[in-house]
């Protein structure tokens, strides 16, 4: 009984501190850059747990959207260090309009801010995205 009663509280805990991970991401701004005939909006979606999202989307009516976004993307910690993104999941290169998600490793520990680092090819400076996280 006493496993059991412990089990429990654990488990809630567990989905009381992913709640709260998605409510800090939801809690966190969407941002968005225009530049060069290209507008980008970010909005982080999932910043808690092993795997963190953002969702892009990235439209022009001029151009050619071809740059693969695991290249030119970085999330950078407040410490300055980099991580790659893991994985894309949504529209291939191409086209006019992009959308789909981009995921990373957790930080760990949290940082204090992050900051999203887009060089996009052709673009002589770097977009920035940056959310305060506590």
């Amino acid at each position: 009984m006493r496993n059991r009663l412990i089990g429990f509280f654990l488990s809630i805990g567990a989905i009381l501190l992913a709640a709260s991970g998605a409510q800090a991401a939801a809690s966190l701004p969407a941002q968005s850059s225009r530049a060069d005939g290209v507008t980008v909006q970010v909005t982080p979606r999932v910043v808690a747990g092993t795997t963190w999202e953002f969702e892009f989307s990235i439209n022009t009516h001029s151009g050619d959207l071809s740059e693969d976004l695991q290249k030119v993307v970085v999330l950078v910690a407040d410490g300055g260090t980099s991580y790659a993104p893991v994985a894309w999941e949504g529209a291939p290169p191409g086209g006019h309009h992009r959308k789909g998600v981009l995921r990373f490793k957790a930080i760990t520990p949290q940082p204090q801010a992050i900051e999203l680092k887009l060089q996009r090819p052709g673009e002589p400076t770097p977009r920035l995205f940056r959310w305060q996280l506590r």
